[in-house]
């Protein structure tokens, strides 16, 4: 706005408004900008800063302009910068001179550093009750299948039976944690820097907190220079976005694992994968494969905005504009890979054929035969070398292990006898019946403890 070039004798160049733009990114703040003008100029005329009658031209007049913009009829006039110029100057327009009066007690600094945080906070919202459907999306299908056994592994190596549903409550407990991450993220973007100024403060007697609770927030900023400078809860939901999406490239890499031919674990359904240009069998699993790709975009925003953030001495620096896109892209990449998830989960068909004849390969009972061998008094190292080398031996004769003999058994330990045979896959899931294990008894408290946590976060 002219006002605001008033100290220089030459407009900017083209290619410095071009380069200076945030109106083509930061128009989404829209609807927080309003309402924090709302609430800024209801405080004004409460304090008897402006007249309570210009006050109220001008809340309708900024109800005005966002019924422009929502119904697409506002013009975004790029010479204008940003969303909060083009408000203002559209208010102008809508209402005159009056509106030269909402910009007392406030600076563009605060202003911004308000409207971000609003925008986080929703933000944060909208991504918990997104982790939310994909958790109670893992739970109702570990509940339709929780008798299922599949292998477990490490390594990436068949390791133990597990039944399937506690393979994917496992993932119930990570986004659990995001889901608390988030909540934190939460109690520190919660803090309204409005009053601040350009970095000292207003010399009007304002009163903050009434502007706090108009909009919501729990409490004020506690220095001013820090308030309209800091962007560390910026930084904290880009962290945890990304600790969530690392969760949700885990669980991808394992959806393209287990629905390989070599697996056959599961199959998904056509609406989350897609077909091959050349080869018609082709059944990919694109979604999953995305999301893996995408991981690595929201890594690269949290790593963009810690550096833009490290070489910033106090308070505001133009620097600062940086803290938007970036920001913004990891919201929508992260919330739109929550919704494909959940539905991608929510549809898929499991093989319980294939996963428990799968359970039956690697010699997955090994570890419960040296338990077995330590029931009957011989210690645990010792029992493990004996298991080892009968391991061994079935490898080298190429036969599971229930398909020895009890003689055979017996050339490794005289221990051995006929209830050997007793070991099985869901003798060794029923076995590991301690707080957190797989066994059938501990995954249906996990389930329902499950549904009750997503129970109060609906």
């Amino acid at each position: 706005m002219s006002h605001i070039r008033s100290r220089f004798n030459k407009p900017p160049s083209e290619a410095m408004i071009g380069y200076t733009l945030s109106l083509p990114f930061d128009h989404r703040l829209y609807r927080y900008d309003i309402d924090g003008s709302i609430a800024h100029a209801k405080m004004l005329a409460k304090q008897n800063i402006i007249p309570l009658e210009d006050a109220e031209a001008i809340c309708r007049g900024l109800e005005d302009v966002a019924a422009e913009i929502e119904n697409r009829k506002f013009t975004f006039r790029t010479e204008l910068e940003d969303i909060h110029m083009a408000i203002e100057a559209r208010l102008f327009e809508i209402i005159g001179e009056v509106a030269g009066r909402l910009h007392t007690a406030r600076s563009r600094n605060d202003q911004v550093a308000l409207d971000l945080r609003l925008f986080v906070k929703d933000a944060v919202a909208e991504t918990i009750a997104g982790i939310s459907k994909l958790q109670l999306s893992l739970v109702d299908l570990a509940e339709g299948n929780k008798d299922v056994i599949m292998p477990g592994y490490t390594h990436l190596q068949p390791a133990q039976p597990v039944l399937f549903a506690h393979h994917l409550l496992a993932y119930f407990e990570m986004f659990q944690r995001d889901a608390e991450r988030l909540n934190d993220v939460l109690k520190r973007a919660d803090v309204m820097p409005l009053g601040s100024g350009s970095l000292t403060g207003v010399a009007y007697n304002i009163d903050r907190e009434f502007v706090a609770s108009e909009l919501g927030f729990s409490q004020v900023s506690r220095n001013s220079m820090d308030a309209v400078s800091d962007r560390d809860f910026v930084i904290e939901y880009l962290a945890a976005a990304s600790v969530c999406m690392m969760h949700l490239s885990r669980l991808a890499e394992e959806i393209i694992l287990w629905a390989s031919a070599e697996f056959g674990f599961i199959e998904l359904d056509d609406a989350y994968t897609t077909g091959s240009s050349l080869m018609p069998q082709k059944k990919n699993p694109d979604a999953a494969e995305l999301c893996r790709g995408k991981t690595g975009r929201i890594y690269g925003h949290m790593m963009a905005m810690l550096t833009t953030m490290k070489g910033l001495p106090l308070s505001y620096n133009r620097d600062l504009q940086e803290d938007k896109e970036g920001l913004f892209d990891a919201v929508d990449t992260l919330l739109s890979s929550l919704c494909v998830f959940y539905g991608m989960i929510g549809s898929l068909k499991v093989n319980k054929k294939n996963m428990e004849r799968a359970a039956m390969r690697g010699y997955m009972l090994a570890t419960d035969i040296a338990d077995y061998l330590v029931a009957r008094g011989e210690t645990f190292r010792s029992a493990h070398g004996i298991t080892a080398k009968l391991t061994r031996y079935a490898t080298d004769k190429d036969k599971p292990l229930d398909q020895l003999s009890l003689d055979e058994y017996r050339k490794f330990s005289s221990l051995f006898d006929d209830d050997i045979f007793k070991v099985t896959a869901a003798s060794s899931i029923a076995a590991r019946n301690v707080t957190g294990g797989t066994s059938p008894q501990q995954v249906a408290k996990a389930i329902a403890r499950a549904r009750e946590i997503v129970g109060k976060t609906e």
